[in-house]
């Protein structure tokens, strides 16, 4: 088996990661920046026994996708998950952004989704499964969070219509959104304010708790698995029960 996780060298892509990484398993991490960290997460994924390769390369753009994925296919014939976790926060309202940031977030956040798909294709076997993790943020608006909130209602439409492309070659494209986790990501959102926002976001979560890494791997990984064939271009959240809605 052999799994791309962008992003996947922190946060929640390192969680997911950590969860498919077995003996025998190609684990692709793809990182942008942080050195450091990407070494520190071959070595943990290597010492559960998996096989690891670190990936540096922008995926929001067609031809770093292109590239990324190029990489992944020097090393193995086919990719059974396609995760997409990379993520660009600017915290900021749209009225200041500064638009190119802004497309340059859109595009990372939401359309590279397409561009790894489309570079992938050839990799994907029967029973792949492509995943976007998204947020409460892509469908309720949240200060400072329009950067990442619009492009993850961007990438749940291409789901919908990735999922009855890909569906005719019997691979699937969900998305998973976990509430609250305390990522880097999310403590560019918040500041100094994290700590406060996590201890209220449990007590105000009719399961009394928040989320942890493996809610929401536990469902990514049935969603993996041939008992999850038919459910295509969904947005399933993993939150205990906050913020329902119809």
């Amino acid at each position: 088996m052999a799994i791309l996780v962008t992003g996947g060298t922190k946060g929640i892509g390192l969680a997911i990661a950590r969860r498919f990484a077995k003996p025998g398993v190609d684990v692709f991490l793809n990182y942008r920046a942080d050195t450091a960290s990407a070494d520190a997460a071959k070595a943990e994924i290597e010492a559960m026994g998996a096989r690891c390769w670190v990936i540096q390369g922008d995926v929001g753009t067609p031809a770093g996708a292109q590239a990324v994925v190029a990489e992944v296919a020097a090393q193995t014939d086919r990719l059974d998950q396609l995760v997409h976790c990379a993520v660009k926060v600017i915290a900021e309202p749209l009225l200041t952004i500064d638009p190119t940031a802004l497309t340059d977030a859109i595009n990372l956040n939401g359309t590279a989704l397409v561009y790894l798909v489309q570079a992938a294709r050839p990799l994907f076997q029967r029973g792949s499964t492509v995943f976007f993790l998204s947020s409460r943020g892509g469908r309720t608006p949240l200060p400072n969070y329009a950067a990442v909130g619009a492009g993850k209602a961007l990438a749940e439409g291409l789901v919908r219509y990735l999922a009855m492309d890909l569906a005719p070659l019997g691979v699937r494209a969900n998305c998973v959104a976990p509430s609250a986790v305390d990522t880097e990501a999310l403590r560019q959102v918040y500041g100094d304010r994290t700590d406060d926002i996590m201890r209220q976001s449990a007590a105000a979560n009719p399961s009394g708790r928040n989320v942890t890494d493996d809610d929401y791997c536990s469902l990514i990984e049935f969603l993996a698995s041939p008992s999850a064939a038919m459910i295509q271009g969904q947005v399933v959240f993993v939150t205990g029960g906050s913020y329902l809605a119809a």
